[in-house]
C-alpha cells in the first residue's frame, strides 16, 4: 500500500521510496535522494526559501573557453557565474565552512562551482575530501562543463557528491562549434566541430554516469538567441531521456564574443521554460549566482564574511 507524501508530490512507497511521474515519466527516489532535492535549494523551489548554500570558490583555472565567459577573481559589484571577491585554497576553505556552519544553520549545502571548472583544479579534490571527512552530513555540489565528468566520476562519488549541475549548451556539435572558442583535452587544444564533438561526447557519457550512480542531475543551458534557441527544447527531450532531475534555462550575459547579441526577455524564458517542460522538470527560481555565493537564493551574505 502506498501513502501521499506530505509537501510534495508523488507517492511514498512501503520500502521508503518515494514514486512520482514528471514530465510524463516515471521517477523513483530513495530516501537519501529525496533529501538531497529537499534541502537543496536549485532543486527545490520550496528548499530556496528555508535552506541556503555555500559556494567554495577553490576552482580558478577553466580547460574550456566558452563564446559568452569571462571570469573575474577579485569581483565585488557584479552577480554572474564566474565571478569571485578571491579565490581560496583548501583550508580557507574548511575554515570558511566553519564559520558559515556556525553562524548559519539554514546552510544545507557546500558546492563549487568555480570560478573556473572544478573538476580541471586538483584543489577542487582536495577541498572534496576534507569535506567528506569533517562534515559528513552536508550536501555536497558540483557545476561542471562536463568535459572531464567520466574521468572524474567515480572521484565525486567517492567524496559523496550527491548532487550534480552539467552545463550542455547544444547536442549538436555544429551548434556547440558556435558557442565554444577551444577545449584543452589531455594536453592538446582543440577546436571548432573537433573540440565541440569531443565535449558533447564526454558530456553525455558523463550525464549517463552520474545519473547510473544515482545522483540528482541538474542541466544549466544558456540560452543565447540566433546561436541555440531552436535547439534548446531538443537538450530538454535529450537529458530528460536520459534522467536528469531538473533543467535551467539561463538567459545570455551579453558579453566577451557574445557581447552583440540581445538577450531573450523575460517572456521569451518563460515560453522557452514551457517548451522544455514537457520534457523536463524545470528549474524557475534561479538567481545565476557567483562562485563565492553564501546564504539563501537572492539573500546572499557572503561580502559580510569576506570583509572578515
Amino acid at each position: 500500500m502506498s501513502t501521499n507524501y506530505t509537501g510534495t508530490s508523488g507517492i511514498m512507497t512501503d520500502d521508503g521510496y518515494r514514486e512520482a511521474e514528471i514530465a510524463g515519466r516515471k521517477v523513483k527516489w530513495d530516501p537519501e535522494q529525496l533529501r538531497r532535492i529537499k534541502e537543496h535549494p536549485c532543486f527545490s523551489e520550496q528548499a530556496c526559501h528555508a535552506f541556503g548554500r555555500c559556494h567554495l570558490p577553490v576552482a580558478p583555472k577553466c580547460n574550456i573557453q566558452c563564446n559568452y565567459c569571462i571570469r573575474d577573481f577579485d569581483c565585488v559589484n557584479e552577480s554572474r557565474p564566474g565571478v569571485t571577491t578571491k579565490v581560496l585554497n583548501a583550508d580557507e576553505a574548511i575554515d570558511m565552512v566553519r564559520k558559515v556552519m556556525e553562524k548559519f544553520n539554514y546552510i544545507k549545502v557546500i558546492g563549487i562551482a568555480g570560478p573556473g571548472e572544478p573538476l580541471a583544479n586538483e584543489n577542487t579534490f582536495e577541498t572534496l575530501r576534507r569535506l567528506h571527512e569533517e562534515f559528513p552530513n552536508v550536501i555536497k555540489c558540483l557545476s561542471t562543463n562536463g568535459l572531464l565528468l567520466p574521468d572524474k566520476i567515480d572521484l565525486l562519488k567517492k567524496y559523496d557528491v550527491g548532487n550534480l549541475t552539467v552545463t550542455l549548451n547544444a547536442i549538436d556539435p555544429e551548434i556547440g562549434a558556435k558557442i565554444y572558442q577551444f577545449i584543452d583535452y589531455k594536453g592538446k587544444r582543440y577546436t571548432g566541430l573537433e573540440g565541440a564533438k569531443i565535449l558533447l561526447e564526454n558530456q553525455l557519457k558523463g550525464i549517463e554516469m552520474a545519473v547510473e550512480r544515482h545522483m540528482i542531475v541538474k542541466i544549466n543551458t544558456v540560452y543565447i538567441p540566433g546561436i541555440n534557441e531552436e535547439h534548446i527544447p531538443e537538450i530538454a527531450k535529450k537529458v530528460g531521456e536520459m534522467g536528469v532531475y531538473n533543467f535551467n534555462v539561463i538567459p545570455l550575459i551579453a558579453q566577451y564574443k557574445f557581447a552583440d547579441i540581445t538577450p531573450p526577455t523575460p517572456e521569451m524564458k518563460r515560453k522557452m521554460q514551457d517548451e522544455c517542460a514537457k520534457y523536463v522538470k524545470q528549474m524557475r527560481h534561479c538567481q545565476r549566482c557567483r562562485s563565492d555565493a553564501i546564504g539563501r537564493l537572492g539573500h546572499d551574505v557572503q561580502s559580510c564574511l569576506y570583509k572578515e
